[in-house]
């Protein structure tokens, strides 16, 4: 407000995304929530072929792409100089954290770092998550002894101890 926003002169600003209910419904979402803190976001939906060269030439303000936020693409994302790291966030303390939890074997320890990564991406506002998303699982209550994937949207394809109850 010192910068003379408010409810009544709102900032504007585009919210870029692929041209997909999967990516157009969150985009909607990050738009209300923005209108809670004063943004007046205008939803841009892009083509998806015209939408990665966009966002890797930097031409957007805001931009709402879906990622996975396993482990495994923690540094495909945040490391410093990654190739999918469009934002260019580079973070001296993250890049050890990363390093340091591909290292380690032991789970319990492992899923430590990964949430002291993820509370440092929070802080550095690198990461801010919108939505979680469950695609492609099933929810019928006759479908028995499935693990819907926690970590991961790569490691719960494995449905070897799934059964219907029918």
């Amino acid at each position: 407000q010192k910068l003379g926003y408010g409810p009544g002169n709102p900032l504007k600003l585009k919210v870029s995304t692929r041209d997909f209910t999967i990516y157009r419904d969150p985009a909607v979402i990050l738009i209300d929530q923005l209108k809670q803190v004063y943004f007046d976001g205008e939803l841009e939906l892009i083509d998806t072929s015209r939408y990665f060269p966009k966002i890797m030439r930097k031409e957007f303000t805001v931009a709402l792409n879906l990622q996975t936020s396993g482990p495994e693409a923690l540094d495909l994302f945040y490391r410093c100089g990654a190739s999918l790291n469009w934002d260019g966030y580079c973070n001296k303390d993250v890049d050890d954290l990363l390093q340091k939890q591909s290292e380690e074997a032991n789970e319990d320890r492992r899923k430590q770092i990964l949430w002291q990564i993820e509370h440092k991406l929070a802080e550095d506002f690198a990461r801010p998550i919108i939505s979680y998303g469950r695609i492609a699982t099933c929810w019928q209550p006759y479908v028995k002894n499935i693990t819907l994937s926690t970590n991961s949207v790569f490691s719960a394809n494995r449905r070897e101890d799934t059964w219907l109850d029918k």
